[in-house]
């Protein structure tokens, strides 16, 4: 059974840091794994995505400020968000999700199969 937990969310001042992780297990086949997140009152964008040849994207508005990397075991996949700077517009509640996308479309919600419960992002001044 395939299953994606996430962890690290909390409560940071602006321009602080936090890192979440999102540990995907009983996953043998995926092209892409990512963290999207979703803000009261608005869509569910995408973040960030890693893919399995550690091929990484970032949403414009997180570049340079977020960074995402991975951990490979059997069957078992880490992957991390490290998130610096962070803004008032971080706040968020922010999820994982695998999947077998393309460079493409890696920031399209129903390219991916498997979400987690999510993780909630607040960012105070």
């Amino acid at each position: 059974q395939i299953r994606l937990v996430e962890s690290g969310g909390g409560s940071v001042q602006a321009g602080g840091s936090l890192r979440l992780s999102c540990t995907a297990s009983g996953i043998t086949r995926w092209t892409y794994i990512s963290w999207f997140r979703q803000a009261p009152g608005k869509e569910r964008e995408g973040v960030a995505a890693i893919s399995i040849t550690d091929t990484t994207y970032y949403a414009g508005s997180v570049k340079g400020r977020f960074t995402i990397s991975q951990d490979n075991a059997r069957n078992t996949v880490t992957v991390y968000l490290q998130m610096n700077s962070l803004k008032l517009e971080d706040t968020a509640m922010y999820y994982c999700a695998a999947g077998w996308t393309t460079a493409r479309r890696w920031f399209l919600q129903h390219e991916y199969k498997y979400w987690g419960q999510g993780t909630q992002v607040t960012v105070s001044s």
